[in-house]
């Protein structure tokens, strides 16, 4: 489990990539990259990490589902992924 401040930051930087993401490519377009520069650097898209939604886990992110690769298996061999059961060879 990551630590909830930690989960919090990355739902802040979301929000703030949310909200300048219009003015960002509005000056992207016109070159202006000193105004760009002056742009809080939490708002650019490439601060953004992908984090299991269930822990915040920061590894082992399964992008198709949303969850960290421990979560996902934890859930498989439950049976609470839909289309999901464990591979026997």
């Amino acid at each position: 489990m990551a630590k909830e401040g930690v989960k919090a930051r990355e739902v802040k930087r979301a929000k703030l990539v949310a909200k300048y993401a219009e003015k960002r490519e509005a000056l992207k377009a016109a070159g202006d990259f000193v105004a760009l520069d002056a742009l809080p650097k939490a708002s650019s898209p490439v601060k953004l990490h992908n984090r299991c939604k269930l822990t915040g886990r920061p590894r082992g992110y399964m992008r198709q589902f949303g969850i960290s690769r421990v979560t996902f298996r934890e859930m498989a061999l439950a049976g609470k992924i839909p289309g999901v059961k464990k591979a026997s060879w």
